[in-house]
């Protein structure tokens, strides 16, 4: 069973499951609430929901088909690529975590793993993804945090020193010390990684 928002998505993951050996789309849906009504009907063998629908998110409803039916395994499908999310989708008990950049090739492989009993999804992954991705502002002070933020606000420096009430050179030098502990070379990078932080709201956002 596909459970997402996009009908155009929906059809482009049917197409390719209903071309695979031996695997057949049994439903789809667009909502949680539409999603828990369908798996109780017909009862799949692997659901592949997106993490973002309108009434909530893919976590609600893995986790209400399977306080009914632990057996039914489910696949999260997404377009985040979120270390939080990754951990709530281990936490509800899914098989796989995809991200929607997969070709659909592979999105038959992963469904066919996970109806075969397979799991790729546990907690070393999380745990090795969390390590690779280590919050590199966590040595950073108060000061320095902050303009971190006023950085990816795009404030000059000048800027920054009128909004904390601070010289311009004490700017310079929290940036100098930030700069170092983030293992960073210019103030463009920080502005980088801030922008790259802000895509993280899977959570609240419905959608996608």
């Amino acid at each position: 069973m596909i459970v997402d928002d996009h009908e155009v998505v929906r059809r482009g993951i049917a197409e390719v499951i209903d071309r695979a050996d031996g695997m057949g789309v049994v439903a789809e849906a667009g909502s949680v609430a539409e999603g828990v009504r369908r798996a109780e009907l017909v009862n799949p063998q692997v659901m592949l929901v997106d993490l973002q629908l309108p009434d909530g998110t893919g976590i609600d409803m893995i986790r209400a088909v399977r306080a009914n039916r632990p057996d039914i395994r489910a696949i999260v499908l997404t377009s985040f690529d979120d270390d939080t999310a990754l951990a709530a989708a281990l936490e509800v008990g899914a098989a796989a975590y995809v991200l929607k950049s997969v070709r659909g090739a592979e999105i038959a492989e992963v469904v066919r793993a996970v109806a075969a009993g397979r799991v790729l999804l546990d907690e070393r992954t999380v745990t090795r993804r969390r390590k690779e991705n280590d919050d590199p502002t966590e040595d950073l002070t108060p000061s320095e945090l902050r303009v971190v933020e006023l950085i990816g606000e795009g404030l000059s420096n000048r800027e920054i020193a009128e909004r904390l009430s601070i010289a311009e050179k004490t700017v310079k030098n929290h940036i100098t010390s930030l700069l170092a502990k983030m293992g960073l070379q210019r103030r463009t990078q920080v502005a980088a990684w801030v922008a790259s932080r802000k895509h993280h709201a899977w959570s609240s956002e419905p959608g996608n």
